[in-house]
């Protein structure tokens, strides 16, 4: 944990919170906050992890938005409410004195009396060329956020994980067309075979060189899968199955140890988004790796409205606390 340093030294305590990340976890639980009259900055990287697809979904009211507008209307609410966003990487947190001080990449520090994550997590896709070519747009992994858009077509799923037999009951939902193709047949059990044979699954034992791409307009666009024996399997969606890495070494910076999730390390948390570092929230995919858009607001709201309640009761103590 960093607290060598004197945070009273290095900046001044000049919010009541600081959020890191501007997803829609982070966003959401700045306008609870602004809401309730706090000083409240979001320091955002710019990098969404959503941003490669066309829309997002199961958004009730708003589904198909794309995901970038959909952070900018957010963050306009957010600044509506007095919240501030400010464009950065944190590098470092710090915890001292019952406050947080950030170093951001460009020399500045930020300090707060409470600390949300919503740092987000990770896809490392399979090292297959085309793959990260077309993530988000042809190349798939999630039946809710985009199985809809490729309902009763050719779809091609790449096992390369444990999940992979999942995806394909899920995507089999959408589609009579899945092939799930062995490309690492240590993915795939004798009870997941004997699964897929029961929901007329094909299954193809070759391996994939690549997922080809053509150019429609100066646009890449799916082309087919080429296996290594040199043939084609024609295909109208490829999915694979990414490792989620979340993005947790400020809250390990802060003293905070990774919990183990179904998917590798998160940020372990409680009721309301409460961590076991004290003054500490997280929200969204560090938390909750299979969270959707609308699952990250809601986290963010909850955290948002927990913090505020936490300083509400810290400022209470310290009237009471006080001489008369």
């Amino acid at each position: 944990m960093t607290t060598n340093e004197n945070i009273n030294d290095s900046a001044a305590i000049e919010y009541d919170a600081a959020i890191i990340g501007g997803g829609a976890a982070g966003l959401s639980a700045a306008t609870v906050l602004a809401r309730s009259l706090r000083k409240v900055v979001v320091i955002d990287a710019g990098a969404p992890r959503n941003a490669p697809a066309a829309g997002a979904h199961n958004v009730l009211g708003q589904d198909g938005i794309s995901p970038l507008a959909l952070l900018e209307r957010g963050r306009a609410e957010a600044i509506g409410y007095g919240a501030e966003i400010r464009s950065g990487t944190v590098v470092d947190a710090a915890t001292d004195n019952d406050a947080f001080t950030l170093s951001l990449a460009s020399g500045e520090k930020v300090a707060a009396r409470r600390l949300i994550l919503a740092t987000g997590l990770v896809d490392e896709l399979p090292d297959i060329p085309g793959v990260a070519e077309l993530w988000g747009r042809d190349v798939l992994h999630c039946p809710y956020c985009h199985g809809y858009e490729v309902r009763g077509k050719r779809i091609a799923l790449i096992a390369t994980s444990p999940m992979s037999a999942h995806q394909a009951l899920m995507f089999r939902q959408l589609s009579d067309q899945v092939t799930i193709i062995t490309h690492d047949p240590a993915a795939l059990s004798d009870t997941d075979r004997t699964n897929l044979a029961a929901m007329d699954i094909a299954i193809d034992e070759r391996s994939v060189e690549r997922v080809r791409t053509r150019d429609e307009g100066g646009t890449a666009v799916l082309d087919g899968v080429l296996m290594t024996d040199g043939s084609v399997l024609d295909a109208d969606a490829v999915v694979v199955a990414p490792k989620f890495v979340v993005r947790g070494e400020l809250y390990e910076r802060l003293g905070g140890s990774l919990a183990e999730g179904p998917m590798g390390g998160l940020i372990g948390t409680g009721v309301m988004g409460e961590t076991d570092v004290p003054g500490v929230w997280a929200v969204g995919n560090a938390t909750t790796v299979h969270a959707m858009v609308t699952v990250a607001m809601g986290e963010g709201v909850s955290a948002g409205a927990a913090v505020n309640a936490s300083l509400v009761m810290a400022e209470l103590d310290a009237k009471v606390a006080a001489p008369a």
